[in-house]
């Protein structure tokens, strides 16, 4: 395996860009946030898969995503933005993938990169990834394992199984089972798009449910999956290799991790009544909001329906008075990407808040369980880590920073929601990165009544 060296990606926000959240009045109105993320990246991949024309509705069109869009053309799909949201991917079929002239840049995005290592695996052409410098530092050998297990060839690779990379598919790969080693959506993502393209069955065993967008949207377009409970909290899907793929319209609703930023800026902010539309309750992604009605947050369910395949629900959300509970590590899965703005949350409750079980913080955009405890401290609350669990100490929020975000956007939204309940406000050492999932972010949270400068 050759060590590859080429130059840092291409993606950059360049200056950073500080901001202030500070105490701010009741917020008041009714919003949807965008898209959800990670279906948006599979509307787009599944999409390229197809046979025919897929049409997407509420895409995210936040730069992971647009990445996500960028590398599918490159490998041969027709991708077309038609308006707001709204776009047309012509597929090239299961077997159609052509070989990319450059690298796929995927700036920030761990979950397009991941994702779409396992879809060209089942296909014979070489590729090359890339992306940012953050990205660049997130481990890859959890996904390179179960591909070359199952046939794909390591071309070149930098140092410590990172970024950037290469990989040979194989038009023949061999199916196999895989236990997950960690809870990962995106490993068990990648495994089973490789199985597309391996005959007979390809099995992915997990001990924890991890959020199940792809199982569904094989479903969707036409795969034949096969999901079976395992053990106390896990699942075992099953995936029969070289479907035909047929495009099929996605209508992605708005994404419950995005909408976490106002729905805890409601409950912390007092007077605050704000409603929240559209939203997937899909219930392995719901643990924060199962969580904080614990916590004893005001979060009522309104007009709940299925569309698209996916449970969608309205939510009331009023400022509450909190209280510190313990988390169980078995729930980690469904809200691995919200204990950040929920520690914001347990830094305005009464009494202390455990969050156990966060080892896969550690390997996000940032080591978000060190990211979270450092800004923590840059604001005066009181908390401590031990080992992979989180505990906050409640009470009157001073604020302070600036709270570093290594380039992370969930660090920076997180923080600068708490700084609408503190008494001299949260500042930020950049909002830059919060285009790659909330690109709407600051003027939504201001057109609440947030200030934010």
């Amino acid at each position: 395996m050759s060590s590859a060296s080429s130059s840092p990606s291409s993606s950059h926000h360049g200056a950073a860009r500080p901001a202030t959240g500070r105490k701010s009045p009741a917020l008041k109105g009714q919003v949807r946030v965008p898209g959800d993320k990670s279906v948006s990246h599979r509307a787009l991949l599944f999409g390229l898969l197809a046979a025919e024309e897929t049409r997407i509705t509420g895409l995210l069109e936040g730069e992971d995503v647009l990445n996500t869009a960028k590398a599918c053309a490159a490998l041969g799909a027709k991708v077309e933005r038609l308006g707001d949201g709204e776009w047309r991917v012509e597929g090239v079929g299961t077997r159609g993938l052509s070989a990319p002239a450059e690298p796929l840049d995927f700036g920030n995005s761990g979950t397009g990169v991941r994702l779409m290592m396992g879809l060209v695996s089942g296909q014979p052409v070489s590729v090359a990834f890339d992306g940012d410098a953050s990205l660049r530092r997130r481990p890859m050998k959890r996904v390179l394992d179960p591909l070359v297990e199952m046939g794909v060839q390591v071309e070149e690779c930098a140092e410590g199984q990172r970024l950037p990379l290469r990989l040979k598919g194989s038009a023949s790969l061999k199916a196999i089972t895989y236990e997950t080693p960690v809870p990962s959506a995106q490993v068990k993502s990648a495994v089973l798009l490789a199985g597309l393209g391996a005959p007979g069955e390809t099995i992915v065993v997990e001990r924890e449910a991890t959020r199940d967008h792809t199982e569904r949207m094989l479903t969707h377009f036409g795969a034949d999956v096969r999901v079976e409970p395992h053990g106390a909290h896990g699942r075992r899907i099953t995936l029969s290799g070289h479907p035909a793929l047929k495009g099929a319209p996605v209508d992605v609703p708005a994404d419950p991790s995005s909408a976490a930023f106002p729905l805890v800026a409601a409950l912390i902010v007092p007077g605050s009544d704000v409603l929240l539309t559209d939203l997937m309750m899909n219930p392995l992604r719901t643990g924060l909001f199962t969580t904080l009605k614990e916590m004893g947050a005001d979060i009522e369910i309104l007009n709940e329906r299925l569309e698209g395949g996916e449970t969608v629900a309205d939510l009331r959300v009023r400022h509450s008075r909190l209280r510190g509970v313990e988390v169980p590590p078995e729930r980690a899965p469904a809200m691995i990407d919200e204990y950040p703005v929920l520690a914001a949350a347990a830094a305005c409750a009464e009494g202390e808040t455990i969050m156990r079980g966060l080892a896969e913080l550690r390997v996000k955009e940032s080591d978000r369980l060190a990211a979270v405890a450092d800004g923590l401290a840059a604001c005066g609350i009181t908390h401590r880590v031990e080992g992979d669990d989180l505990i906050v100490t409640g009470g009157p929020v001073v604020g302070g920073g600036p709270v570093t975000t290594h380039m992370d956007h969930r660090i920076a939204m997180s923080f600068l929601i708490l700084g609408l309940a503190s008494e001299k406000g949260v500042s930020v050492d950049d909002v830059a990165f919060i285009a790659t999932s909330f690109p709407t972010f600051m003027p939504m949270m201001r057109g609440l009544g947030a200030v934010i400068d």
